[in-house]
């Protein structure tokens, strides 16, 4: 028995197979099948954001001050000639003529430096010996004469819708600032009504302590007896207390009517009409025709005026300020 093997034939080749089972393509590009796959861009990954460090705490810093007149009025002050103009007294060009003329005076004081401060609030300033109004740091203040017509009533609002001061003013000056009228008239009397921004002077011509003198013209029947004349200029009592008259007289009538003027101190409500009818002359018209130093003059009724600067003065002259 013979031992002899043949040869086995040799395998054929199986091709290589990648991960899928797929075959993989030879070196040559061969493979049975296969398709070579066309190289794929590489990709490149985004950069990271760069995170910025927080940046350091600062101390605080205190704020710049506020450079100009702002700050000189917060401490020494405002310039004198700027005041004056405020005030309405000239140009600041003009009111530094009247301080190198010598006729300024601050707080009894003739002053002639041009650089000299004040405080509006504070300072008396006089003018050629005329007291100048200063108050409100410097901002020029409003005092204005108003004819006030009958049904007019003596209120800066009226909550009932009646004609008011404000309804006798242009738009822009009764908004401007709040005004204070100086006292009042009812709604019947006319004549003569003081409005102003100015409180510390309204506050001294209506309190009684310094009996600023209120004028007023009434109609009345007539003839008035001479008796009744005399009996109102030594005085009337009314409602317990007695009013004192400072003037008393007729200035125009005939049998059947006659114009009386009367002079008060004081500005009690309605004090005029009560005062006349306790002496048997009832009131027809009423009208007032002079508030302290200042005059109704031809004020149009319904219409105004602004206060002249020799008005003002002489009002503050009257009450000490």
């Amino acid at each position: 028995m013979s031992t002899d093997r043949r040869p086995r034939p040799p395998r054929p080749s199986t091709p290589a197979r990648d991960a899928g089972g797929r075959n993989a393509p030879s070196r040559n590009g061969g493979g049975r099948g296969v398709r070579a796959r066309p190289p794929q861009p590489r990709r490149v990954a985004a950069p990271r954001p760069t995170v910025q460090p927080a940046p350091a705490r600062q101390p605080p810093v205190a704020p710049a001050p506020v450079s100009g007149e702002d700050v000189d009025l917060e401490h020494d002050g405002v310039r004198l000639q700027k005041v004056l103009a405020a005030a309405g007294v000239a140009s600041r060009r003009g009111s530094e003529e009247l301080i190198g003329e010598g006729r300024v005076e601050v707080d009894g004081r003739v002053v002639t430096e041009m650089g000299r401060r004040v405080d509006p609030e504070t300072a008396v300033v006089h003018v050629d010996g005329q007291r100048i109004p200063t108050a409100d740091r410097g901002k020029r203040l409003t005092y204005v004469a108003v004819n006030k017509p009958r049904g007019v009533v003596s209120s800066m609002w009226d909550d009932e819708g009646r004609p008011d001061l404000p309804s006798l003013l242009p738009i822009k000056l009764a908004r401007r600032t709040r005004l204070f009228h100086v006292g009042r008239l009812d709604a019947e009397t006319e004549g003569l009504l003081l409005l102003t921004d100015d409180g510390e002077l309204t506050h001294r011509l209506t309190h009684p302590s310094f009996g600023v003198d209120k004028v007023y013209v009434a109609e009345v029947p007539g003839p008035v007896a001479k008796e009744t004349i005399a009996a109102v200029r030594a005085g009337v009592e009314v409602e317990g207390r007695t009013v004192e008259v400072g003037r008393f007289r007729v200035v125009a009538g005939n049998r059947s009517r006659a114009m009386v003027e009367v002079t008060l101190h004081e500005g009690r409500k309605h004090i005029v009409r009560v005062l006349l009818d306790a002496v048997g002359l009832p009131v027809r018209r009423l009208v007032r025709v002079k508030f302290g130093p200042v005059p109704l003059g031809d004020i149009p009724p319904g219409e105004h005026r602004e206060l002249s600067r020799d008005e003002v003065g002489a009002l503050y002259d009257l009450v000490g300020l």
